[in-house]
């Protein structure tokens, strides 16, 4: 009876283990599962939120404005002895009650999108305050400059755009460190030359290898702009919106937005597209210029890619500026 009693023990015990295995694979499951890529998407098209309609209606005629926006520095063609870059803009036209500034309780207000070279734009809310643009490497240089909305949309009047050519010129900016203003924003990651591959082409070098040390500005961890000289005969895509982090409301739905110059789109009579193309997903082209509101994003990291392609589906070259890939964040 004893011998009957200890095999019995024994093999609930072996039971109880073998039950127990299914159980530790199950945590390994979901721990590897929690590494995985961010869940498949399937956007859509949607109108504009409400949260949005519900601003434009407590700003009276400003979205009706016309804002002119006119770069008094630097000159065009201008050459400048210094890493610091001073941009001063004068603000005129149609305004209808549009002026920069931000509401410090909500952190938003009517500002302008500065964009050098080819990095995501910088804010500027106060046109009074001086902006300077930091560490700029020797070299030819590309200013953008455009009226925006609180939310980011940009004004899309003849005249809010404009552009200028600089060259820096004996600066001794460093080159290990990014692209700032003078408020400490980062304009672009570090300008170090890439080390991952010493043949590889600067269009696609990987230049992690010395980012900032104070850490690299969500939607600005990309290589240092390579677009080149702009024909001012080719139609010029500047990639705007979107960029960053999104959460809450802002989540979803989000917005694509951006200026077109030299050219229309055959929604507006004119012979060119943008294509955007969403996590390498299929492409999808917007044939009209103004905003496009896309719902069903998932949390995690995105890269959106906008570009500006002719009739035939080929990219319009121009200095490298008309194809352009951000990468955003998208949180719980």
């Amino acid at each position: 009876m004893r011998n009957v009693f200890l095999l019995t023990i024994l093999f609930v015990m072996m039971f109880a283990v073998a039950c127990g295995e299914p159980a530790s694979n199950t945590s390994n499951t979901n721990a590897s599962n929690a590494n995985t890529a961010p869940a498949p998407m399937t956007l859509t098209e949607t109108e504009t939120p409400q949260r949005i309609r519900d601003m434009m209606a407590q700003r009276g005629e400003q979205d009706q404005a016309e804002p002119e926006l006119e770069i008094v520095a630097p000159a065009e063609g201008s050459v400048v002895e210094s890493s610091t870059v001073r941009v001063v803009l004068e603000l005129d036209g149609e305004l209808k009650g549009y002026q920069t500034g931000m509401d410090h309780n909500t952190g938003m207000g009517n500002h302008i999108h500065v964009i050098l070279d080819n990095q995501p734009y910088e804010a500027y809310y106060n046109l009074s305050r001086e902006f300077e643009l930091r560490n700029v490497q020797d070299g030819e240089h590309t200013l953008r400059v455009f009226a925006s909305r609180p939310w980011h949309e940009s004004y899309k009047n003849e005249g809010s755009f404009q552009m200028v050519r600089f060259t820096v010129k004996g600066g001794g900016a460093d080159p290990s460190q990014p692209t700032t203003t003078n408020s400490g924003q980062q304009m672009s990651t570090a300008n170090a030359a890439p080390t991952t591959n010493a043949n590889a082409s600067p269009a696609n070098a990987n230049t992690t290898a010395n980012a900032n040390a104070a850490g690299t500005a969500e939607g600005k961890d990309m290589p240092p702009s390579q677009a080149g000289t702009i024909d001012d005969k080719l139609p010029l895509l500047t990639y705007s919106r979107p960029k960053g982090e999104y959460k809450g409301d802002e989540a979803d739905p989000i917005m694509i937005d951006f200026w077109l110059i030299g050219g229309e789109l055959v929604g507006d009579g004119g012979q060119y597209r943008v294509r955007y193309t969403i996590n390498n997903d299929e492409p999808k082209f917007i044939e009209r210029w103004q905003p496009l509101w896309l719902q069903g994003w998932t949390p995690g990291k995105h890269t959106v890619r906008l570009e500006l392609v002719d009739k035939d589906g080929n990219v319009v070259d121009n200095g490298g500026y008309n194809s352009t890939t951000r990468e955003i964040t998208v949180l719980n």
